[in-house]
């Protein structure tokens, strides 16, 4: 039996869609920490993707509470 997450990884686009956009801001995000110096530019968009990536991880536990009750 599936997770309310495999099964939302599955058959459900918007939440395919969180999760690849989560994985791209995590990416940057580690792209910039690999960085010895950030410019001012890049302590900006560090933040920012760090809001970004939580907004996302939000709207996705929240489609998973979503799936988890539908199928109780």
């Amino acid at each position: 039996m599936l997770t309310p997450r495999e099964q939302l990884l599955t058959g459900h686009e918007e939440f395919q869609r969180l999760v690849q956009e989560h994985t791209q801001y995590s990416q940057r995000l580690e792209s910039l920490t690999q960085k010895r110096y950030l410019t001012e530019d890049e302590k900006l968009e560090e933040v920012r993707l760090k809001k970004l990536k939580l907004r996302l991880k939000d709207q996705m536990l929240n489609l998973e509470q979503q799936a988890q009750r539908h199928s109780a």
